[in-house]
């Protein structure tokens, strides 16, 4: 009588193409709403007459503190609404639990990076809000401090969010390294291959590009050691499946993001 034998199963784990999809889309969202949203759009309707938009900078004869400060502005409010959405969601996809978990950390720490950048780098949008104000160094150090402060709140959020609604528990740190680091490179690859091509010159990928997503998202690179210890999945936690819907959307979206708008687009009132 022949015995009978169980298939071999192979350990489950996180499709890393949808991974890379997912981030890659929610990197473009991020970017889109700094330069486009924030910048471009608050100048066409505060007083510029035309621009140039690519993905490292928005480029006027207008400008003005409002307008430096938009960037920072719509990432900080798209992350507040990814939070309530991402908190809401109860029966929602796990792809779809990511998409909201990496674009709330992107956002988050796109916008409170800065004030640590600009405050110590006396360059961006924020040396800008801050030009010409009394008491310069002053405000350069609150920068820094608060962006300090504000850096590391939202790295307790993101951190916390990963595991309660995208359910992947505390102790399982390789898990949570993967679906870390895969966005940040991702991103800073993105980011990278887009600016090369960016209107105002090579230079600007050095001081905006990279510093915008090596610098800002490197919290994702360490979150992991710094989620509170009583913080525990309130969402399933299965791994993540391949889905052909979010890898086309996001070659198709990334194809234009580094050929079309990495190039600079120009708009007008």
């Amino acid at each position: 009588m022949a015995a009978e034998t169980s298939p071999v199963r192979l350990p489950a784990g996180d499709d890393v193409l949808t991974v890379v999809a997912i981030s890659l889309v929610a990197e473009i969202l991020g970017d889109v709403l700094h330069e486009g949203l924030g910048h471009a759009a608050v100048a066409l309707l505060t007083g510029a007459k035309s621009g140039v938009l690519s993905t490292v900078a928005w480029s006027s004869e207008f400008d003005s503190r409002l307008v430096a400060a938009g960037g920072t502005l719509a990432n900080l409010a798209a992350g507040l609404v990814c939070w309530i959405v991402l908190r809401g969601v109860t029966c929602g996809s796990l792809r779809l639990r990511f998409f909201l978990l990496i674009s709330l950390a992107f956002n988050l720490f796109a916008g409170t990076g800065y004030f640590f950048f600009s405050g110590v780098t006396n360059f961006g949008d924020w040396a800008a809000v801050i030009d010409g104000l009394p008491s310069h160094w002053l405000w350069r150090v609150l920068l820094v401090v608060g962006g300090i402060a504000s850096y590391y709140g939202a790295v307790l959020v993101v951190g916390s969010g990963l595991v309660r609604y995208v359910g992947v528990p505390r102790i399982d740190l390789r898990r949570l390294q993967r679906l870390t680091w895969i966005p940040y490179f991702s991103a800073v690859v993105l980011l990278s291959a887009a600016g090369l091509g960016n209107p105002v010159g090579l230079q600007l990928v050095w001081q905006s590009a990279l510093p915008a997503a090596a610098g800002a998202h490197s919290g994702l690179l360490w979150l992991r050691y710094y989620i509170p210890r009583n913080t525990v999945p309130e969402r399933g936690s299965e791994y993540m499946e391949r889905s052909y819907l979010w890898i086309g959307a996001a070659a198709g979206l990334t194809a234009f993001f580094i050929f079309v708008l990495g190039r600079g687009i120009r708009l007008h009132t």
